[in-house]
């Protein structure tokens, strides 16, 4: 067959195969304009999950009449005139690409009006046949349909999913969106029943967040709000006590625009490594804002994806964000409270700063909690058989909130295993070996992160066969590698000699964790690989060695376990993910008491 130009309706259709996937994929695209064009409220109306009928109406500027037949022509926007403007994109759309593919897979009409104008028009496009343009009682700004999506294409229709299927997909997607555009009033009827109404929040986040994901999740999450180098993010992560079988909560968004993406993925999995069990997922809603020149999003079709200029910087600062806002999550601050398993979100201690009161009533102060750990780690005494071995002093009648610690006194032991105080919001429960194998651990880290990776020499270096690309990566981060106590040398075109390895994981195999090590700097320019490593190592010691069930503590030493879970960092959650203790307020109880009813 010669070489020949493709027919203008086969190209849009071709494009057509990579912008719209799904009703979803058209939903997307055409609310995306109505928000490029100013829209403050925007209505979405789908019949039979959107392969029907899709409309959009907005409240936007709107369109000319002579603007029509543009709107529906291949790379023809308003939004981009020159390179320059590409790369500093900051609209949702830019392409030019949307409506010429959602009109030739589809029955389309386009009906617009601006403010200037005393009448509207409107055209209908048919399988990619362009009508002519008509005048049209319209308000102010834009309505866009699309019916029988893929009647022209049956191959593509055959592989729409059920109406309820691709329901979910729009809902999926709107609920994203809703949650970045918290000032816009989005509806959305199906079948002409209202499904979903998000109402602008007038500033109110939490309110938003209630409606998108739920009342929960703000209960059950930290607020951060970090900038540096050029780089802000803020949102909200999730307690790792609530973290998720599934990924299903987790969004992120750059510049305002929803992203999937790798290297954040990365970064996210990484700052809550030492929280999170095995298989668990967090949640979050967080937005990163950088100059648009340092990201690019022409890289995929759909806008899913971005490219960061300095994808390390990027990496570095989410995870270092992360991290350290997860490490401040102490009981001290009301946003740490674990789930209350008996009923719904607990109460929360209001904000306090760690307690540096003294606690002389208990004979203890807050400087000798050192000697009373000694006693932690004495051989285990079998408990009592009675089921509370109430503490050997006398009631703590506590003060007004400002003299109570977060995490209050305590009253007593549980069957040997639990510490039960008394604070002002009501009643805590501590699992003592978790809360202490959180202390321990992190005491670890902070010795280790004071004393640094010390390299030992192997008696005879081993080699290793590698790729030539990871030959060039050994050669190239020889002094990040160092760094954390692995010694490399190239010692060919496609093999290493390891020289020396850190001194904490001299007794395991070397050579998988240098080539994780180097798969990381190859996706990520940085590894955490030797720390994470050195961090499992420690946390199997810190459980080995933190205080067992039916250790008989007294007063001063449950309160002093107290006070360092107040002073200790990710103590919320022992090194497993498991929560370390649970508040339930005193309205809590009164309802398992059905006191007041």
């Amino acid at each position: 067959m010669p070489i020949q130009l493709l027919p203008e309706v086969l190209i849009n259709q071709i494009a057509a195969g990579e912008v719209v996937e799904r009703p979803a994929s058209v939903v997307k695209e055409l609310v995306e304009n109505a928000l490029d064009a100013g829209a403050q409220r925007v209505e979405i109306d789908l019949e039979e999950g959107g392969a029907r009928l899709i409309r959009i109406r907005d409240d936007g500027v709107g369109m000319a009449p002579a603007e029509l037949p543009l709107a529906v022509s291949r790379h023809a926007t308003s939004k981009i005139a020159s390179l320059d403007d590409l790369e500093a994109v900051a609209t949702l759309g830019f392409r030019g690409e949307a409506l010429p593919s959602i009109a030739s897979v589809s029955r389309f009409a386009l009906a617009s009006r601006t403010a200037v104008q005393t009448h509207g028009a409107r055209m209908e496009v048919d399988g990619g046949r362009v009508g002519e343009v008509a005048p049209h009682p319209h308000p102010q700004g834009t309505t866009v349909e699309a019916r029988d999506l893929f009647f022209n294409v049956p191959a593509r229709r055959k592989f729409l999913k059920a109406e309820r299927t691709e329901l979910g997909h729009v809902e999926d997607w709107l609920r994203q969106l809703a949650l970045a555009r918290p000032h816009i009033e989005l509806k959305l009827n199906h079948n002409g029943r209202l499904l979903r109404h998000y109402r602008p929040n007038g500033g109110d986040a939490p309110r938003r967040l209630a409606e998108a994901l739920g009342p929960e999740f703000h209960a059950r999450a930290l607020g951060l709000d970090h900038s540096q180098a050029g780089l802000r993010l803020h949102g909200w992560i999730g307690l790792p006590t609530a973290s998720r079988a599934s990924a299903d909560q987790q969004f992120f968004y750059v510049n305002g625009r929803a992203v999937r993406d790798r290297l954040v993925a990365h970064a996210v999995r990484q700052a809550y490594a030492d929280v999170l069990y095995h298989g668990r997922h967090p949640s979050f809603v967080l937005f990163l804002e950088l100059d648009p020149r340092r990201v690019d999003v022409n890289v995929h079709p759909a806008k899913h994806e971005v490219r960061f200029r300095d994808g390390r910087l990027v990496h570095d600062f989410i995870f270092r964000t992360l991290h350290e806002a997860l490490a401040g999550a102490r009981p001290a601050e009301g946003a740490s409270a674990p789930t209350n398993p008996l009923g719904p979100t607990p109460s929360a201690v209001p904000g306090l700063p760690p307690w540096t009161g003294d606690q002389s009533r208990l004979g203890l102060s807050v400087g000798e909690t050192v000697s009373a750990y000694r006693a932690l780690y004495a051989a285990p005494v079998a408990a009592p058989p009675s089921v509370v071995r109430m503490a050997a002093a006398a009631p703590v009648v506590l003060a007004d909130a400002g003299e109570v610690p977060p995490l209050g006194f305590a009253l007593a032991q549980l069957h040997g295993v639990y510490v039960l105080a008394q604070n002002a919001q009501g009643l805590v429960l501590v699992d003592m070996h978790a809360a202490h194998e959180r202390i321990t651990y992190e005491r670890m880290k902070a010795a280790f992160a004071a004393a640094d990776l010390r390299a030992q020499p192997l008696l005879v270096p081993e080699s290793l066969a590698v790729s030539e690309r990871e030959a060039d990566l050994a050669e190239q981060h020889a002094p990040l590698l160092a760094s954390v106590g692995l010694e490399v040398r190239r010692s060919g075109p496609q093999s290493l000699s390891l020289r020396a390895v850190p001194a904490l994981l001299a007794d395991l195999d070397p050579k998988p964790l240098l080539l994780d090590a180097l798969a990381e700097l190859r996706e990520h320019g940085s590894t955490r690989k030797v720390e994470e490593a050195v961090h499992a190592l420690m946390g199997g010691w810190a459980c080995r060695t933190s205080v067992r069930a039916n250790r008989r503590l007294s007063v001063p030493e449950m309160n002093a376990l107290l006070r360092d879970m107040e002073a200790t960092e990710r103590a919320a959650q022992c090194n497993h993910g498991r929560p370390t203790y649970v508040q339930l307020s005193l309205a809590e109880l009164d309802r398992l008491f059905l006191r007041g009813r």
